[in-house]
C-alpha cells in the first residue's frame, strides 16, 4: 500500500526568500503517530503545508496516499485541526453544530443524512464530551474545546488526521488528557495522526515517533533516542 504521506528530496523556500527547508526525504505508513517537533521557524510549518499539498516544492515530490499532494481531491480524507490563534471559539455556535460542520463536505449541497447524523454522534462521544453536545462552544475550558474541534475533524471519518500547534494556551494538564486521547484514537480508529508542535513534551510518550526539523529533518526515530539539547525547553522555543 503507499505511504500515507511521502517527501522525497523536497527542497523549499518562499518567493525572494533564502531555503526554509533542504533535502527532507519523509515517509509516514498509515496507522503511525508522528509528532514533528523544532524550533520556531525551523520549518515545521512549512513541511506541513508541503505534506497536504497547499504549497509545492522547489525541488523533490510530495506525495498523499499515493497521489500528488496537490492533486488530491478526496480532501474529506484529511481531518485538519489549524492552530488556536486561528481558530474562531467566540462564535454562537453549540459543540454540535461545530461537529456538524465537519460533516457537511461530504453534502455540500444536501441535507445530513441519517449516516452523518450518527457519525457526527459518534465522533462526539469518542472524545469524551457527549454531556456537552448542546452547549456554546465559547462556555468551554480550552482543553474541552479542542476536543470539539478533534470532533470536527473527526466527522468525516479521515484516515490522515493532522494537527497544528493544537495545545497551544492550554495547560499541562490538559495536553497530557489530550495526548492520551490523541493515542487512544490512533489505536482504535487506525487513523494516521501528524502531531505538529515546537513542544512535544505533552505527547513524548503517547508518540511512536519523532520528526525534528530544523532546515530540515535532523532526528528522525523513537522518543528515547532524541538528543539530549531537545529536552531543553529554551532550545525548543528558540
Amino acid at each position: 500500500m503507499p505511504l500515507a504521506v511521502e517527501l522525497a528530496g523536497v527542497a523549499f523556500g518562499y518567493a525572494g526568500g533564502p531555503p526554509v527547508l533542504e533535502d527532507v526525504d519523509l515517509g509516514v505508513e498509515g496507522g503511525e503517530f508522528v509528532a514533528i517537533a523544532g524550533p520556531n521557524g525551523g520549518g515545521k510549518t512549512t513541511l506541513l503545508r508541503l505534506a497536504l499539498g497547499l504549497e509545492r516544492p522547489r525541488r523533490g515530490s510530495v506525495r498523499l496516499f499515493g497521489e500528488p499532494a496537490a492533486e488530491v481531491g478526496d480532501r474529506f480524507r484529511i481531518g485538519y485541526l489549524a492552530q488556536r490563534s486561528e481558530i474562531g471559539v467566540r462564535a454562537p455556535a453549540t459543540v454540535r453544530e461545530v461537529v456538524e460542520a465537519g460533516r457537511t463536505p461530504l453534502r455540500p449541497f444536501g441535507r445530513l443524512r441519517r449516516e452523518d447524523r450518527e457519525a457526527i454522534d459518534e465522533a462526539i462521544e469518542r472524545v469524551g464530551i457527549g454531556h456537552l453536545a448542546r452547549r456554546p462552544l465559547q462556555r468551554l475550558s480550552g482543553g474541552q474545546q479542542q476536543r470539539a474541534f478533534i470532533a470536527k475533524a473527526l466527522a468525516a471519518r479521515p484516515e490522515l488526521l493532522v494537527l497544528d500547534e493544537p495545545t497551544t494556551g492550554v495547560d499541562a494538564e490538559a495536553q497530557e488528557r489530550f495526548g492520551a486521547l490523541l493515542r487512544q484514537l490512533n489505536g482504535e480508529l487506525g487513523v494516521t495522526i501528524l502531531y505538529v508542535s515546537h513542544e512535544f513534551g505533552a505527547v513524548e510518550r503517547f508518540v511512536g515517533r519523532i520528526v525534528l526539523v530544523r532546515g530540515g529533518i535532523v532526528y528522525d526515530g523513537p522518543p528515547g533516542g532524541l538528543p539530549g539539547i531537545w529536552h531543553d525547553p529554551s532550545h525548543a522555543h528558540a
